[in-house]
């Protein structure tokens, strides 16, 4: 029942922040189906295994939660969306990296990453249109477009999506959606 109703709200959400244009409705449909699975997976995931990594270097899966979580307000930054004050995330970098090396459990961990995705769903509506896609923004030093920003903003979750379901399935974990 309550992944019925956070389904229902996250649809809400993206519909809302989705105005009837075509590249940004399809992003935040994407974004609200990467999320869903992101935040559907985290929840299967036990919280004993919260601090597995795949080996030495690499991110524990709290790590990568936080690291998607932090760069769902980080790179809203350049787009123009500052991140909320409560985050302590800026356009600095260490910003960045003290909010992903919070020690949080499980739930705060989870709660932490919807909240982000609430973020960047109404960070993309308020800066992004179909109109200004092709508008020159500075990415991290670089002009780029909003287009390719947002297309960065997407492939990145899926990236970390895919990253969280190799690491369920080396824990012998089934994405919810795969069952």
């Amino acid at each position: 029942m309550r992944s019925r109703i956070l389904t229902a709200a996250l649809t809400l959400i993206a519909v809302s922040a989705a105005s009837a244009q075509g590249y940004n409705n399809e992003i935040h449909r994407d974004l609200t189906e990467v999320q869903q699975k992101m935040i559907n997976l985290a929840k299967a995931i036990p919280e004993s295994s919260y601090e597995w990594r795949a080996g030495h270097g690499s991110r524990s899966v709290t790590e990568v939660l936080l690291h998607v979580a932090s760069d769902n307000y980080f790179l809203p930054i350049a787009m123009g969306k500052e991140a909320p004050a409560s985050t302590g995330i800026t356009a600095n970098v260490a910003s960045v990296e003290a909010f992903e090396k919070q020690k949080l459990g499980k739930d705060a961990t989870i709660a932490a990453l919807q909240a982000s995705f609430q973020h960047l769903h109404q960070a993309l509506a308020a800066t992004t249109t179909d109109a200004n896609l092709n508008e020159t923004i500075k990415f991290f030093g670089q002009d780029w477009t909003r287009l390719r920003a947002t297309l960065l903003t997407v492939t990145h979750l899926h990236e970390h999506l895919g990253q969280l379901i190799a690491y369920a399935r080396a824990n012998h974990i089934t994405p919810p959606w795969s069952k």
